[in-house]
């Protein structure tokens, strides 16, 4: 029987996974659509943000991966956990140097914010449940 903290991991990175297909998928496809509905200049070359869709969609395949069996798969979310925080990191640079507009802040809370705290609390089950195995617990 499947644990309520199993189906809740497996659930969230089952939606992570989609989340990312999806979004990845339609960078890739639309790549001036973000700009376009942000009201900001397109950039000169769409294909590297083509290829920021392209590393979104690899990790949603990863977190569909991951969904299986999380705390098997923590090394998975651990990437996208940093991902999810560092990315914020980058944008607050260059929101700093005036690279970019506050308004493309509003992509990080479907893209990393919401995902915080899941992820955080997946590897920190996965940590506990390493620790009581190393104190002979489990």
């Amino acid at each position: 029987m499947e644990s309520s903290n199993s189906k809740w991991m497996r659930s969230v990175l089952k939606l992570a996974g989609i989340y990312n297909l999806v979004w990845g998928g339609l960078v890739i496809l639309f790549p001036n659509l973000v700009f376009d509905l942000l009201s900001m200049t397109r950039p000169n070359y769409p294909e590297i943000w083509q290829c920021v869709g392209m590393v979104v969609g690899v990790y949603g395949i990863g977190y569909w991966i991951a969904a299986q069996n999380p705390l098997q798969h923590w090394p998975i979310v651990l990437v996208g956990f940093l991902g999810k925080v560092f990315g914020p990191m980058g944008f607050a640079m260059a929101l700093f140097k005036g690279t970019l507009p506050p308004k493309f802040g509003l992509l990080l809370v479907t893209n990393d914010f919401i995902w915080w705290v899941p992820f955080f609390l997946i590897l920190k089950m996965k940590w506990e449940t390493h620790q009581k195995i190393l104190r002979g617990e489990a």
